[in-house]
């Protein structure tokens, strides 16, 4: 555990990718097999199932600290996180315990079979045995609420340099739905073991988004050009007679889109696809928002199933025949694809078409089309690439529309998690709808460190009312606010949902009553929404 408080500590502490790999490195070098494979676990968002809920956790930490609710309100608001407003209040440690991470998170699933009092008895004396910053990570085990700025591209490179493998074999050995309370830290990266696993999908190529002019990037003819379609990325896998849905999430979704689980049946054994689950119908894409209401439900009614249909959207094929052909050139696995498609007779199964102009100047032009076409933009594929690992600049080119935007207003100011829990980064805005605010959007990205810290003060200095942690402040500042698509929301005050609402600039020369309306949202919803 100790090991494991300092690996954090020093991730903590920097934000250069040298020293963050030098501290994995570290790390790696001399903690045990079992604590790898959980910290491996821990930063791949694979955690420990919760035994003690957050009410309890604060309960207890009240009692042993002798502190009133008020007070530890307080405190909480301040900090901005839970599990380490607990280990500041706690008292200091009465005796010390040497254990491993994996033997504290066995003693934490160890719980699972106790009643409340002996649950609590084990929380409090496992307390009063850890330091404040093992403490922290104690409570962050339990919470499963970790935060640390550490990439799974990040694990990848400090592993394949531990292990002296190439970085996609280990970013691909980190796939699929391995357990780390069954795998042993060797056999989770044993190739011949990990090919046991049929249900392992392939690390995700992601595309750069376009970083200079169209007519820089050569011929078109050596580009293949499509939609950027707007849904969920996915792999479908059918192997041995058995189909598994992966998001690029890593999260195994067959159970939400039970059309698509009937699709594998229609593939043959030993076929990886790639491609946007998206909501389809009658040759068409549609809105994103129908998606969305199938998203987090638990049951799917026929209603649902009915009034959102959803395609898989097909552009890449990964393995074929039970072989991985993403080495060879994406010119042939469109051609793969394409006889695969032509055999395959199912309603939920389409090929993202490829759009085929002459010049740059047309694709520019079909390109301001996007979002009648419910796609956000093109994406730019060089014939010859090959299927890679993560995100590397290329030969894959996502050229997006512009964002839409509007100026709004700060209504509400509430502080951050991580390193910005000491500032008031998360922000509400208003349009104005007559002589009312109207709240529409909230957002936290987009601001510089320093643009944060001067809003932080002016909530502080202007502040009406506190409601727990939020802050209505004096409606003042005004910014720019963008955002990918916009639709209609009952459960919002204002009626309208943003879609990725972030900040794009601080209009410092815009006053609060020339910020825009109510009526200019539902305007651009007339145009442009779903």
């Amino acid at each position: 555990m100790k090991e494991f408080a300092e690996l954090i500590t020093s991730l903590d502490q920097s934000n250069k990718t040298s020293d963050k790999l030098e501290a994995l490195g570290e790390f790696f070098a001399k903690a045990a097999d079992s604590d790898k494979v959980w910290a491996i676990a821990i930063f791949t968002h694979r955690r420990p199932k919760r035994q003690i809920s957050t009410r309890q956790l604060r309960e207890w930490c009240q009692q042993m600290a002798g502190i009133p609710d008020w007070l530890f309100d307080e405190c909480y608001h301040s900090v901005g996180d839970l599990a380490e407003t607990i280990s500041l209040l706690l008292p200091l440690p009465t005796s010390t315990i040497d254990r491993n991470l994996s033997d504290w998170i066995s003693f934490l699933s160890q719980l699972e079979k106790l009643d409340d009092e002996s649950k609590k008895a084990q929380i409090l004396e496992a307390w009063s045995q850890l330091n404040q910053t093992e403490r922290f990570i104690f409570n962050k085990i339990i919470t499963g609420g970790f935060r640390i700025g550490v990439s799974q591209s990040l694990i990848t490179n400090a592993l394949a340099t531990h292990l002296n493998r190439d970085k996609s074999s280990i970013a691909h050995a980190l796939m699929g739905n391995w357990n780390p309370e069954q795998i042993s830290f060797s056999s989770l990266f044993d190739q011949g073991e990990s090919k046991q696993d049929i249900s392992k999908p392939y690390p995700f190529f992601l595309a750069h988004p376009l970083e200079k002019e169209p007519e820089e990037m050569g011929h078109p003819d050596e580009w293949q050009v499509e939609w950027k379609w707007d849904g969920i990325r996915g792999q479908l896998i059918r192997r041995a007679g058995e189909t598994f849905i992966w998001s690029r999430g890593e999260e195994l979704v067959n159970e939400k889109f039970p059309e698509l689980m009937d699709l594998g049946k229609n593939l043959p054994d030993g076929t990886v696809l790639d491609g946007e689950i998206i909501t389809f119908q009658h040759g068409k894409p549609l809105p994103f928002g129908l998606l969305q209401t199938r998203i987090g439900r638990k049951n799917l009614s026929k209603k649902i199933l009915s009034e959102a249909p959803v395609s898989l959207l097909a552009y890449d094929i990964l393995e074929y025949e039970g072989k991985d052909i993403r080495a060879i050139g994406l010119r042939q696995r469109r051609a793969i694809l394409e006889e695969l498609y032509s055999k395959t007779s199912h309603p939920n199964l389409e090929i993202s078409k490829t759009i085929n102009l002459t010049s740059w100047s047309e694709y520019t032009e079909i390109r301001r089309n996007s979002r009648i076409e419910l796609a956000e933009g093109l994406m730019l594929k060089h014939v010859d690439s090959a299927y890679e690992t993560g995100r590397k600049r290329g030969s894959w080119w996502k050229w997006k529309i512009e964002p839409l935007t509007i100026d709004g207003v700060m209504i509400y100011a509430q502080k951050g998690h991580g390193r910005r829990a000491d500032l008031y980064s998360d922000y509400t805005f208003a349009v104005w709808d007559g002589e009312n605010l109207v709240p529409f959007a909230k957002a936290y990205s987009g601001l510089t460190d320093a643009e944060m810290q001067e809003v932080d003060q002016f909530v502080k200095k202007n502040t009406r009312e506190k409601f727990g942690p939020v802050r209505t402040v004096k409606a003042e500042l005004v910014f720019e606010i963008a955002f990918e698509g916009i639709q209609d929301s009952p459960r919002h005050k204002s009626g309208i949902a943003l879609r990725f609402p972030r900040i794009l600039r601080w209009r410092k020369d815009k006053p609060a009553w020339e910020a825009n309306t109510l009526q200019d949202l539902k305007d651009l919803l007339k145009q442009y929404g779903g």
